[in-house]
């Protein structure tokens, strides 16, 4: 089967980067580990035979599960907001709370793709809470929820903490990390809010899933800024890619300009 697009548009998503840099990731490998999966980009890209994915962000696994297990029902209920969808209804829609499962995955579809730029941002009290953006069409062209259903169909799904997976990993396993950019000592608004998610000492911990990782024998990758503090924490372990690309989150104009990543590997 060929690979499925994402399904979710996030801030930080790596379809640019299997599009301009996919020859940098392993090809042959047993398991498949991403546990900040996001949009999961890289996951549809690589097709992995056996995977573990997982996110801190447990409505975001729901609504992996529930397309896995139930692809027609989340459609259907996602073509009902896509027929009603309005600012009116967007902003009634936000603040729902369903306690069904497919409701609540239906809604973070709807919300991820008429939202500002598919960011995903909650206040204090953990409640969504971006702006409705300008896209009109809920229902895309590129859906098949049956064939992300079937790729997912291997997929073990975990909502947690990245280091939750640190004592699954073996040799020839690969793991892929792409945490929010944290850095040291930088006035960056869009790290300034990655602060509140990702603080320093996270990023530090995850230097340290990332060896323990590479010293049971799996290959590693991490995405992250290119930034002299990633770099020092990085560079005597592991190998450092710099990747060009074109950063258009922001919404200020001189903030969408061509920048610079880094893929940062074991191997």
């Amino acid at each position: 089967m060929p690979a499925q697009l994402p399904f979710l548009t996030w801030a930080g998503g790596k379809r640019w980067l299997m599009r301009q840099y996919a020859s940098l990731f392993p090809q042959r490998f047993k398991t498949y580990y991403e546990p900040f999966l996001g949009s999961g980009a890289v996951f549809f890209h690589l097709h992995p035979e056996r995977s573990i994915l997982s996110d801190l962000n447990c409505d975001l696994i729901n609504t992996y599960i529930q397309i896995k297990e139930h692809p027609a029902l989340v459609f259907n209920r996602l073509t009902e907001h896509h027929n009603l969808h309005s600012t009116e209804y967007y902003y009634h829609i936000r603040k729902q709370i369903y306690p069904d499962a497919i409701d609540r995955a239906a809604q973070f579809i709807y919300l991820n793709r008429s939202c500002w730029n598919g960011l995903y941002r909650v206040n204090r009290a953990g409640q969504f809470n971006v702006p409705i953006g300008t896209k009109m069409n809920i229902i895309l062209a590129s859906d098949n929820f049956y064939n992300t259903a079937l790729s997912l169909e291997k997929s073990t799904l975990k909502c947690g903490d990245f280091n939750n997976i640190d004592d699954m990993i073996e040799e020839g396993d690969f793991i892929y990390y792409d945490p929010p950019y944290t850095v040291q000592h930088n006035n960056n608004g869009f790290i300034e809010y990655n602060k509140k998610l990702f603080s320093w000492s996270d990023q530090e911990r995850l230097h340290c899933s990332a060896i323990k990782a590479k010293k049971a024998g799996a290959f590693v990758a991490i995405s992250n800024a290119h930034h002299p503090s990633i770099v020092c924490l990085y560079s005597k372990e592991f190998n450092i890619h710099i990747l060009n690309r074109y950063a258009s989150i922001s919404g200020i104009k001189n903030g969408r300009k061509k920048t610079e990543e880094i893929l940062i590997t074991s191997y």
